[in-house]
């Protein structure tokens, strides 16, 4: 005990006790300096700062919980997004086979149509060829029997006198007298 007042006695026998100043002496002076204020700051800032650090804590586990629900919902959407992108390809695919079907279907049909309407064609062409044939023969036929009948009518007026044409004419009615004999 005799150490301790004789270290508050010598306290009073400093040139610098009664004025302020510093004290250059780091470490004897920081270390006690800093375990005095870590030791004031642990006893009466440990509760704040457990306050905080819980806070601070709950708002770190909040963030994550919310984060995590927003991936959950951003997973499900995507996969959502994903079954609808293949429901649409499908879709897709099939208006394309569709599609394709239906271009060979009218192409085949286009081609039936087209093949029918040459074929018609074809049967009108010979249609009215067989026509002109027949009416260019029967016009052929006209004209050379016209031009018997002349040749026949000059050759019979040059060769028949009177004479003969009065027999030519007894004869055919004699014909039709005895045609008419026959009849009744």
């Amino acid at each position: 005990m005799n150490n301790v007042t004789d270290s508050f006695v010598s306290l009073g026998h400093w040139p610098s006790a009664g004025s302020f100043g510093f004290n250059t002496d780091i470490l004897a002076t920081n270390p006690i300096n800093l375990s005095v204020v870590l030791g004031v700051l642990i006893f009466f800032g440990k509760g704040v700062l457990n306050d905080l650090l819980d806070n601070r804590k709950q708002r770190i586990l909040s963030t994550i919980r919310n984060s995590e629900e927003l991936r959950r919902g951003a997973i499900e959407q995507l996969e959502r997004a994903r079954a609808h992108l293949r429901k649409v390809e499908m879709e897709a695919d099939e208006y394309r086979m569709n599609g394709y079907s239906e271009i060979e279907r009218e192409k085949a049909n286009l081609i039936n149509a087209t093949s029918s309407s040459l074929e018609q064609l074809e049967n009108y062409k010979n249609e009215t060829l067989h026509f002109e044939q027949q009416r260019a023969i029967n016009q052929v036929r006209q004209q050379v029997f016209q031009q018997a009948l002349q040749g026949a009518l000059g050759t019979l007026n040059s060769c028949l006198n009177s004479e003969l044409h009065f027999r030519t004419i007894s004869a055919n009615i004699g014909i039709l007298g005895a045609m008419e004999e026959i009849t009744d």
